[in-house]
C-alpha cells in the first residue's frame, strides 16, 4: 500500500508541475496580454483532482488520519483553478485577471499542502 500512496503522490506532483509550468510559460505573454490557458493546464489540473481524491482515499484505507479541513480548502481552490482553466480553455486570450487569478490560486494550493500541518 505504501508504494501505491507514493506513486500517487508522484503522478500528484507531476499534476501540478504541468499547472504551474504552463502557467509560467505564459507569463511573458500576459504582460504582453496574450496568454492563454494552454492544454497543459486543464491536463494537470485534471490530474491533480484524481490524484487527490485518490490519495484521501488511499491514507484513509491504510488507516492514516486526513485533516479534512485542510482537504476541503485545497479541493476548493482546485475547484476554482479548474473551473476558470475549463471556461476560458478555448479563447484565443485569457484575461490577465484570470489568468493571474490561476497562477495565484496554484502557488496558494502548493502552500497550503506544504505548510498546513
Amino acid at each position: 500500500m505504501n508504494v501505491l500512496i507514493h506513486v500517487v503522490v508522484a503522478l500528484h506532483i507531476i499534476g501540478i508541475a504541468s499547472l504551474l509550468g504552463g502557467f509560467l510559460t505564459q507569463m511573458k505573454a500576459m504582460g504582453a496580454g496574450t496568454a492563454r490557458f494552454v492544454p497543459a493546464m486543464l491536463h494537470g489540473a485534471l490530474t491533480m483532482l484524481v490524484t487527490g481524491v485518490a490519495l484521501v482515499g488511499l491514507d484513509q484505507a491504510d488507516g492514516r488520519s486526513v485533516n479534512n479541513i485542510k482537504i476541503g480548502v485545497k479541493l476548493l481552490v482546485l475547484i476554482v483553478i479548474l473551473a476558470l482553466v475549463y471556461v476560458k480553455r478555448d479563447d484565443e486570450k485569457a484575461g490577465k485577471g484570470a489568468f493571474a487569478a490561476v497562477g495565484g490560486l496554484t502557488v496558494a494550493n502548493i502552500f497550503i499542502a506544504t505548510l498546513w500541518t
